[in-house]
């Protein structure tokens, strides 16, 4: 913290003799800024040991007996066994349940038996009435196919001998005019002519059949078997939807006998898996390393404790299992540094009763409201903060006392002095300088600081030595003002003088009242003494 002095007034200089002045030279470096408090060591992983055995109805015993417990305050290992509970009523509840349960499984196959051969039955009427229906669908298909189908295959055909009339058609009317133009020459008979003109006739014939054809194709075949085919597939899925409701009442009468079946069955597996998970854990073993401690149930009316013999209830804590290796530190901020506390800050932790060793740290949580319980004045908030150590330990114990540091910034290449140099008054803030053969006041601003440095950001040069026992100046100047004062005495008060004054606080010192601070103040009979640079 900051020394705060307070200089009383006389004249225009100190009367300082055989005073010893302590010197520290003034030098640039990283300042590591730090939020310094107490805490206490608690386990990161605790694991409460519950006893997750039911109690038994009717057998005159409330809760379950303890047969045999590890010591309180023992150091197990994962696995090992912690608690054996009596299970000797569990046991024949186990028993009788078993004969339960494999009777039930009986009833249940028969019932599943019964629903799978109604399952294959359906299948198979299902599966022939979706053949009917496949069947039509297909034939439809292949008919009405525009790409391939027969329709399309019967219109191509006929369209070809439709070309192929319409082809011969045009030779026989070409070949008949040829023939008439040579009848005219006298290159041909009259019987070639007439024979030319049958075959034009024959092939006028042959292509108004074909276009009949085509007409009687598309008008009339195509639309009766596209009717037939449709009505054949509407036939076929009116008896596949007759099918598949009769299958689905059939199945579900067969289903709910096996739903019956199933749920019974259920019932008993469960209270047999409950029954035999209450044998298996009344043994009771590590979940991890640790160290064992008691659980006590405390009330108004009485105090139950954890010993062979006890009953405990379902639920009920037996005892908890710290992890030594994983620790944490949970301490207390005050509020006018809560603002530089942030969650995963480093932060370097030491330990009372083991001051050689220390422990990097990580703050990992940070309260948002101040905590209620503190012991503190109640216009002094603090909040909770938990630092967990990032490494395991050994030898360290649930309670022992830990200093933490929270290493919240790193000032890179500044001016600083130790906080001892530092004096305070009101909303002043100096320090005394070296300026032989006088000592002068030289006002000052501050930055960070820690509990040994603070930065200086103005007001101060590199080089500049600084005195680091101000109270020395001070406590002179103190004694110079009651000599000159005379018959006036600011000592403490006594019981013999209940009336002596104390000076206020916030009087002004000598170098204050000296005008100049530049100049500084004389100052006599001074030893000066040179500190090591740091």
């Amino acid at each position: 913290m900051l020394i705060a002095a307070i200089i009383l007034l006389s004249g225009s200089s100190l009367r300082l003799s055989d005073q010893v002045l302590i010197y520290h030279t003034v030098r640039r470096g990283d300042l590591q800024i730090t939020v310094t408090e107490r805490g206490n060591l608690q386990s990161q992983d605790e694991i409460k040991v519950i006893c997750e055995v039911d109690d038994i109805d009717g057998d005159g015993v409330h809760g379950t007996p303890i047969l045999w417990v590890i010591p309180n305050g023992s150091s197990v290992k994962k696995g090992e066994l912690l608690v054996e509970l009596d299970s000797s009523n569990h046991q024949e509840r186990l028993d009788r349940q078993i004969l339960d349960a494999e009777k039930a499984r009986s009833e249940q196959i028969q019932a599943r038996v019964k629903y799978e051969n109604q399952k294959t039955q359906n299948q198979t009427k299902w599966a022939e009435a979706k053949l009917q229906v496949d069947l039509a669908e297909l034939a439809k298909e292949q008919y009405l196919d525009e790409e391939g189908g027969t329709f399309q295959i019967e219109l191509q055909n006929v369209e070809l001998q439709i070309q192929e009339a319409q082809a011969g058609q045009l030779i026989e009317q070409t070949n008949l005019a040829g023939v008439e133009q040579l009848h005219k020459l006298g290159y041909r008979s009259s019987g070639e002519l007439a024979e030319a003109q049958l075959r034009s006739l024959q092939a006028e014939r042959r292509l108004a059949t074909a276009i009949s054809t085509k007409k009687e194709l598309v008008e009339y075949q195509y639309p009766k078997t596209k009717m037939q085919l449709e009505g054949q597939l509407a036939s076929a899925k009116r008896a596949l939807q007759q099918v598949e409701r009769d299958n689905e009442a059939l199945l579900e009468q067969a289903k709910a006998a096996t739903e019956a079946a199933d749920e019974a069955l259920k019932k008993e597996q469960e209270l047999l898996a409950r029954y035999k998970n209450d044998v298996d854990k009344s043994k009771i073993y590590a979940p991890q390393d640790g160290m064992v401690a008691y659980a006590i149930l405390r009330s108004h009316w009485y105090r139950q404790e954890i010993r062979a013999g006890a009953a405990v209830r379902p639920q009920q804590t037996i005892l908890t299992l710290p992890n030594l290796k994983k620790m944490k530190v949970t301490t207390t901020v005050h509020e006018s540094v809560l603002d530089q506390i942030k969650i995963d800050l480093p932060a370097t932790i030491t330990v009372d009763a083991f001051p050689d060793r220390s422990y990097k740290g990580t703050v990992r949580s940070v309260a948002v409201l101040p905590d209620q319980d503190s012991w503190m004045s109640s216009d002094t908030k603090v909040y909770e903060t938990v630092v967990t150590i990032d490494e395991e330990v050994s030898q360290l114990k649930p309670g022992m006392t830990a200093v933490v540091r929270i290493h919240v910034d790193r000032l890179k290449y500044v001016l600083t002095v130790p906080v001892q140099a530092i004096v305070q008054i009101g909303s002043e803030t100096w320090c005394y300088v070296d300026a032989r053969p006088n000592v002068e006041r030289r006002m000052i601003k501050l930055g960070g600081t820690n509990d040994k440095f603070v930065e200086i950001t103005e007001g101060l040069e590199e080089g500049d030595r600084v005195v680091l026992n101000p109270m020395a100046i001070v406590d002179e100047s103190k004694q110079g003002v009651s000599e000159a004062s005379g018959d006036e005495d600011f000592s403490e008060p006594t019981e013999d003088n209940p009336e002596q004054e104390v000076p206020p606080e916030d009087s002004p010192s000598p170098l204050q009242e000296s005008g100049d601070p530049s100049r500084g103040d004389k100052a006599s009979s001074l030893i000066f003494r040179e500190t090591p640079e740091s």
